[in-house]
């Protein structure tokens, strides 16, 4: 397979996607000049006007795959944003990753302070879920209750918040590189597989092609979190929107720094290879996807 986009319509659908989930969220985030504005204004700062949306765009196309009404996969879509879009928040605070820039601009505790963001934080966290379990995102309720619970143990200590403390005790502890696939597996690749896995539960997709999707999500996931640790290694501020080699300056272990360049990417290809063979039971209804995991591992932003 080459791992390449051989035609024009990745960027269309990704495009697509990112207006879908910007529409979704300015629809769904609370705004208002109430006494809680700054809090509202934070949240959408947070949310809106930037990232790739690639979260976004797993669940709206893992959702076409079964004909899933596009006003649902848009509100879930929306969901896992804000989920994404807290962690960011979080993260980025000085006593996680201390990092003041996120998507070119300052980040939220710089643009508002330490105190709003975190609430910022925990808002969009407990908006996510609540839009899950709104009976607009789907008529089954045995399907909002599974998203919901679904989304909690990728999110949890279990998942990107157990990622996420692997990531903080690696500043003091050399991790090896099952530890390191482990953390990337957590804070990273647990989340795209739920996001592939959503389509399947909204469509009540047989349990098949559910693991199908989850397999997909899982190794595009730990591909894409090798890409950005390259990214972090050779990329500028300005192509990554953050600043650069903020792993290394804090002495913390990734697949890059264990295997050298040149290792960690033939790592991502093999990845990326699994994840287009996860595919084969969609065939042609599933192009989209595999486009997307030329880019993935190819991209430079």
């Amino acid at each position: 397979m080459a791992l390449m986009v051989v035609d024009g319509r990745l960027g269309p659908a990704l495009a697509a996607a990112a207006e879908r989930a910007e529409a979704a969220l300015d629809r769904l985030l609370p705004s208002g000049d109430d006494a809680q504005s700054r809090l509202y204004e934070a949240m959408r700062y947070a949310c809106l006007g930037g990232g790739k949306r690639l979260r976004a765009f797993l669940v709206i196309q893992s959702a076409a795959l079964f004909h899933v009404a596009p006003r649902a996969a848009d509100r879930v879509a929306a969901s896992v944003e804000m989920l994404h879009a807290y962690s960011l928040v979080h993260d980025d605070l000085p006593a996680m990753d201390n990092d003041d820039l996120r998507r070119g601009k300052p980040s939220c505790h710089k643009a508002f302070d330490e105190a709003t963001a975190i609430l910022a934080g925990d808002a969009l966290q407990a908006r996510a879920f609540e839009v899950l379990a709104e009976p607009d995102t789907h008529p089954d309720p045995a399907v909002r209750c599974e998203l919901v619970a679904s989304l909690g143990q990728a999110a949890g200590a279990r998942g990107m918040a157990g990622g996420q403390m692997i990531d903080l005790l690696a500043e003091a502890h050399k991790l090896t590189e099952a530890e390191v696939t482990r953390l990337q597996m957590l804070k990273t690749a647990r989340l795209m597989t739920w996001c592939c896995e959503a389509g399947a539960i909204l469509g009540k997709a047989p349990a098949p092609l559910r693991h199908a999707l989850a397999g997909y999500g899982r190794d595009l996931g730990l591909a894409f979190q090798i890409a950005d640790d390259i990214l972090d290694e050779l990329g500028t501020l300005e192509e990554i929107g953050k600043t650069p080699k903020k792993d290394a300056a804090a002495g913390k272990a990734t697949l890059v720094s264990l295997l050298g360049l040149e290792r960690a990417r033939a790592q991502a290809r093999m990845l990326a290879e699994q994840a287009v063979g996860h595919l084969d039971p969609f065939g042609p209804p599933a192009d989209t996807l595999r486009d997307l995991v030329g880019f993935v591992v190819t991209r430079r932003t």
